[in-house]
């Protein structure tokens, strides 16, 4: 198995704690000396740099969240002067002022070396030829993709998002043999693709690495059937650097946490208090290299499960599970807690749906009420009428099974859901114009 930096990847569990006990400790000094939010609450939580003496100590360190980002808008949280920022990137938020993140010369240089490691645990090789189809901008995907294949010596197509036939063409015409791009993206590809007479299981596609949304094994399953591709997932925050914070490698068993950048831990995201491995909570991050601005405790609002065993592949860092689904997207269906990542897995387990659907929550009786509707598959909706709701039928009884909701269940004629070139808008949130008529 190749790795970009066997040094850290393959490091025994005692040295890499050792060596996250000394950044954190570096890093706890820099902000405390820095930047005066952090200092104020270091302070406010009694707790001062010497007080760092374990990983332990780091649960008496206060959390970061994305309040706390926005609130200091735009160079609050920053720890260098602005005359040594060389980059800013912001967040895809669509409310209010976005998330701004700066980085130095130094910052940059880290990202490229962690997103060359992360496309080498994918499979991608310098001889590859990968097609970026995320966003440039101040949306950190298409840079950071950029930059990790250009430190990897991959040939770079920076395609950007959008004119879907193109980036077919290009696909055929320059020899793509890895597409980089959001999970859902692939479908809107396949289904242009098909248009176009193009089967792109019969081009030198063979990889995709993906993220920027959360994707079930459903999803995967799907994307590999149709397209042929092995679709490998990553994960990143803009808060922290961007993608390249973790990433599965070619066993797809788990997203490998770059620990020697990034202190991990699991906290129950109602109380704050850490959880043990192996069980699923929130996922709590440190950056231990980022320089311009660095982040403490920061709350993902990601529920995941982290398992510290070894890797097949030889790496010793703990791995992550793929998200379960948010704290903060969470929906309350009739009193039961159900994430939209959850509902995916059952549409995708049940033979006729297609991949693409669509969440509609409305409040009835001060409870979420939901109605998904989801396209069948072309065979499905040219039968006849009682096929469908034989369908709708199962997939409602699928839901209630599973996930102990009752959902209304739409089946929509394909190609109905809009698509989508960036992050999928899954959920249709009306209950903010219920409650304000």
């Amino acid at each position: 198995m190749i790795m970009w930096d066997p040094q850290y990847e393959k490091m025994p569990r005692g040295e890499l704690d050792d060596l996250q006990l000394e950044r954190l400790q570096q890093k706890v000094r820099y902000v405390y000396e820095r930047v005066p939010f952090y200092r104020a609450k270091f302070q406010e939580a009694g707790v001062i740099p010497p007080d760092i003496r374990s990983l332990d100590d780091v649960t008496r360190l206060p959390f970061t969240g994305k309040d706390d980002v926005r609130n200091n808008y735009p160079y609050g949280l920053m720890a260098v002067p602005l005359s040594e920022v060389v980059r800013v990137h912001a967040s895809s938020g669509t409310t209010g002022k976005p998330i701004v993140v700066p980085y130095n010369a130094n910052d940059i240089d880290i990202w490229s070396n962690l997103m060359a490691r992360s496309l080498t645990a994918a499979g991608v090789e310098s001889t590859d030829v990968m097609q970026n189809a995320y966003g440039y901008g101040l949306f950190t995907g298409g840079l950071g993709f950029h930059y990790g294949g250009e430190r990897l010596g991959v040939t770079v197509i920076p395609a950007s998002i959008g004119n879907t036939k193109r980036q077919v063409m290009l696909i055929e015409d320059l020899g793509t043999t890895v597409l980089a791009c959001t999970p859902s993206y692939i479908f809107v590809l396949a289904d242009a693709a098909q248009e176009m007479g193009v089967d792109l299981a019969s081009t030198g596609l063979r990889l995709a690495v993906c993220g920027a949304e959360p994707w079930t094994e459903g999803m995967r399953a799907e994307i590999e059937a149709r397209t042929g591709l092995a679709a490998i997932d990553f994960y990143g925050l803009t808060e922290l650097i961007g993608p390249g914070v973790s990433c599965e490698c070619q066993y797809q068993n788990g997203l490998h946490i770059w620990e020697d950048h990034f202190l991990a831990e699991i906290v129950d995201p109602g109380t704050g208090q850490p959880l043990p491995y192996g069980r699923p909570g929130e996922l709590v991050l440190t950056t231990l290299t980022k320089e311009a601005m660095p982040m403490i405790r920061f709350r993902t609002h990601d529920l995941v499960t982290l398992y510290p065993e070894a890797c097949r592949c030889g790496r010793t860092m703990v791995r992550m599970s793929k998200v379960h689904g948010r704290t903060d997207d969470m929906l309350i269906v009739r009193g039961v807690n159900v994430f939209p990542t959850q509902i995916e897995s059952v549409l995708l387990s049940v033979e006729g749906v297609a991949p693409h659907y669509q969440i509609i929550v409305d409040r009835e009786h001060h409870l979420d009420d939901i109605e998904v509707w989801v396209e069948a598959s072309d065979a499905v909706f040219s039968d006849e009428r009682r096929v469908l709701e034989e369908l709708e039928d199962r997939v409602r009884k699928e839901m209630n099974s599973v996930l102990g909701i009752s959902a209304r269940i739409k089946l929509v004629e394909p190609g109905t859901i809009t698509r989508t070139e960036g992050k999928a808008k899954r959920v249709v949130d009306r209950r903010e114009l219920w409650s304000s008529s």
